[in-house]
């Protein structure tokens, strides 16, 4: 198998499928898979040139990370690939006892072989903006400093209270942090620019990315970054909307691919794990729109109350017996999050993303199911490994509401093996998202 072009380990899942919508969409063939692949999972996929690893250090701890993920970006930088990337989310929230992206960048800094590691966040196309290394992201047409932002200042576990990302992750590292801002990336001595920071051997380097222009400059730069053997690289998809929007400039992208339509289905099963205000409204409009919506208290898969799980198996079965979709959630959005009431239990929140992700495989396989939404970050990560899912590929990307694709899954287990699925994040889509899903629209 020859060296992929690029190789990355999501934070989370549906920022795994993230990138992999995003290098879709430029021709460049990619399979996700949902751990460290076998030599034969691997030669399935012989001809993909990028190869993403679908993670959950977004919600563990810098002790899990330095167990799991030493390993995995050993294993990245022996494919050989030009550029590796650890992928987190947009908004960049995390801390430095949850999903510490400074801890993440150390290790690949170590792995990869001391060099400074560029950090790219900013990505227009999912209206987000870095500015003097300042993070803005939209919510509902308005565009907020992250730190004012109403949903991700108020995020359950990983509130963002620091927009400036370097002061945001001093409390995350010691690595000192260089900017190449918008200006200098546009003007005329950008590259001196950037050398002269690369003399000084910084532990990170992060370039804004503002708009269409800032993007293809930052794509330049990471280019040159992995000649200067800096091939080990840190943040959103917008690593990969940057390198595209450079290849695409220099000729350098392949043609691009059409996908068939999806048609509809007559019945899927959605489970959301997400307290967003943006899940909320879809939540509400499917229920208005056709679907079951079916709320459970997630406190039930902490405590293993079979008697609970087995009530909402029972009523999801039988709506989709009688030809209704259904949507199990656990949560209408952040009012009804109840985080502080198992914060103290160990792996509780690990507990509601694997509980929906067993209560979805059930119902995918006994009502032989083939199109089913995950929705929900932390969620998706910990739900679809209940699928006996070992990859996923593009099978509908959907550019305007982009990180959140439909894939095919790949499996051993024929119930699963081309299930048509969607991974979407707390954050995602308009409010008919999930109507949208089942209706092939």
């Amino acid at each position: 198998m020859t060296s992929p072009l690029l190789t990355y380990y999501g934070d989370d899942l549906t920022g795994s499928t993230d990138v992999m919508e995003s290098l879709a969409l430029t021709g460049i063939s990619t399979v996700l898979f949902t751990d460290l692949p076998t030599d034969q999972q691997l030669a399935r996929f012989s001809d993909a040139r990028a190869i993403g690893i679908a993670g959950t250090s977004r919600s563990e701890t810098p002790a899990w990370m330095d167990e799991h993920l030493t390993p995995v970006f050993e294993w990245m930088k022996a494919r050989g690939s030009r550029h590796s990337h650890y992928k987190v989310c947009s908004t960049f929230d995390s801390s430095a006892a949850i999903g510490s992206i400074g801890r993440a960048a150390e290790i690949g800094r170590r792995v990869f072989g001391d060099r400074p590691v560029p950090l790219v966040v900013g990505a227009p196309q999912l209206k987000r903006y870095t500015a003097f290394g300042q993070l803005f992201a939209a919510f509902r047409g308005e565009v907020f400093r992250i730190d004012r932002h109403p949903v991700m200042s108020r995020h359950p576990v990983t509130p963002m209270r620091e927009a400036d990302l370097r002061l945001h992750l001093e409390d995350q590292t010691g690595l000192s942090i260089a900017l190449l801002d918008y200006l200098a990336l546009t003007g005329g001595d950008a590259d001196a620019r950037l050398d002269a920071l690369l003399e000084g051997d910084p532990g990170l380097v992060l370039l804004d990315v503002l708009d269409a222009a800032t993007q293809a400059a930052a794509g330049r730069q990471l280019e040159r970054l992995s000649d200067a053997g800096c091939a080990f690289s840190v943040g959103s998809s917008g690593v990969e909307y940057a390198l595209a929007a450079h290849w695409r400039e220099t000729g350098r992208l392949p043609e691009a691919p059409r996908f068939a339509p999806l048609g509809p289905a007559e019945r899927i099963s959605v489970v959301s794990g997400s307290c967003s205000p943006t899940t909320e409204r879809q939540i509400r409009h499917a229920d208005a729109h056709g679907f079951q919506a079916i709320a459970f208290d997630p406190r039930a898969f902490v405590g293993n109350d079979t008697a609970a799980i087995e009530a909402v198996t029972r009523a999801a079965e039988e709506a989709l017996t009688d030809g209704r979709s259904v949507l199990i959630h656990t949560a209408m959005g952040p009012e009804s999050d109840l985080g502080s009431e198992i914060a103290g239990q160990e792996g509780a929140r690990h507990a509601i993303g694997r509980g929906l992700g067993a209560l979805q495989a059930g119902l995918v396989k006994r009502l032989g199911l083939r199109r089913a939404v995950i929705a929900g970050g932390d969620t998706s990560s910990h739900a679809l490994r209940q699928l006996d899912v070992h990859a996923l590929t593009t099978r509908l990307p959907l550019p305007d509401t982009p990180g959140s694709p439909v894939a095919i899954a790949h499996s051993d287990d024929p119930a699963f093996d081309g299930l048509e699925i969607a991974l979407k994040g707390g954050q995602v889509g308009g409010d008919d998202y999930f109507s949208r899903i089942r209706d092939g629209a």
